[in-house]
């Protein structure tokens, strides 16, 4: 999820769901031991419960960003094993670590000696073609050597030769009988479930066999999924009446997110100059699936409102979703062409 769950789009997730568990973009060591420690590690008080997620191979370095990390106030350090990009493979982390377990205990015990935080892993079910329990089975209890005792398994090999990050999310099958076996074998640990999750029937079905689910892309969406996380899954009681309980919220809690998220923008923008339309990407999916809702999206991605006021697009964009005509700031009418969502 880098260059996605910036602390822009946590904050809009924050908005609709206050307990689950957020994660930041993958973060390299590098990154924080020679670039703009701020800009990576800054964050809002709304945010937690908030993980910061690193990529890195170096026990000394991981320790040292793990200190950052309890610095600035997170919640919990995730270590990356599971990014399958040449990038991050010439950086010699990612999902290639799951072939040097020891190494990644290592670089677990490293981070545990120097802080008190929770220190996690995210990783694949194997590497490659090998498609063995085995395999997985002894990275978990070799990590676990290191202090580790919460795993968030991505359900699929990572292929580290002929694909891109994308087929490596799609290609390799998903094998969600390992993870549940992995929950079985270590019994005392925290497994949590990642990869092919589209809607709260399979969530609550996975939790039958694990301790969590993690969901990436799906959420990122259609934000609307997360509507009914806390009170459904967390048996958290609803903050206000903007937070629904059912699976699909209407059209009156997609306007109170919204509403709430160009005030957020204006005030971002006032504050610390930056632009709307850097912060309204992320919420593009919030009407997904209702009328509208492609009418909508093109408001706020319209290049020539940039130097509008935020509240103002907000009215346009309201405007073109209800069907109605919204004159683009010295611009053509952005057209009433029929819209299924």
């Amino acid at each position: 999820m880098m260059e996605w769950t910036d602390r822009h789009c946590r904050h809009f997730h924050r908005l609709i769901t206050r307990h689950t568990r957020l994660y930041t973009e993958m973060v390299t060591t590098g990154a924080l031991l020679h670039g703009d420690v701020p800009r990576h590690l800054d964050h809002g008080a709304a945010e937690h419960p908030l993980a910061l997620q690193l990529g890195g191979s170096e026990p000394a370095d991981l320790a040292h960003c793990a200190r950052l990390a309890r610095t600035w106030g997170y919640d919990e350090v995730n270590l990356n094993c599971g990014c399958p990009s040449e990038r991050v493979q010439r950086g010699a982390f990612g999902a290639c670590l799951m072939a040097e377990a020891p190494l990644v205990r290592d670089c677990v015990a490293a981070m545990r000696d120097a802080v008190d935080l929770p220190v996690t892993v995210k990783h694949r079910i194997g590497i490659d073609r090998l498609e063995s329990y085995e395999f997985v089975r002894d990275f978990v209890g070799t990590v676990a050597e290191g202090g580790c005792s919460v795993f968030i398994v991505h359900a699929r090999n990572a292929w580290l030769e002929g694909l891109s990050p994308k087929e490596n999310r799609e290609i390799p099958p998903l094998r969600y009988a390992l993870v549940h076996r992995l929950k079985h074998d270590f019994p005392r640990f925290t497994i949590v479930l990642n990869g092919g999750i589209h809607d709260n029937t399979q969530v609550q079905a996975q939790l039958a066999a694990v301790d969590g689910v993690m969901v990436g892309r799906e959420a990122y969406h259609r934000p609307s999924l997360m509507a009914c996380w806390d009170q459904r899954f967390l048996q958290a009681p609803p903050l206000d009446a903007a937070e629904p309980a059912d699976d699909e919220p209407g059209d009156a809690w997609r306007e109170a997110i919204e509403a709430r998220m160009v005030d957020y923008m204006a005030r971002t923008q006032a504050e610390a100059g930056v632009p709307w339309a850097h912060v309204a990407r992320h919420m593009l999916g919030l009407w997904h699936g209702r009328p509208g809702a492609r009418r909508w999206r093109q408001v706020w991605s319209d290049h020539r409102l940039k130097a509008t006021a935020v509240h103002e697009v907000a009215s346009l964009a309201a405007k073109a979703r209800r069907g109605q005509t919204a004159a683009a700031a010295d611009g053509p009418g952005l057209s009433t062409v029929p819209d299924r969502g």
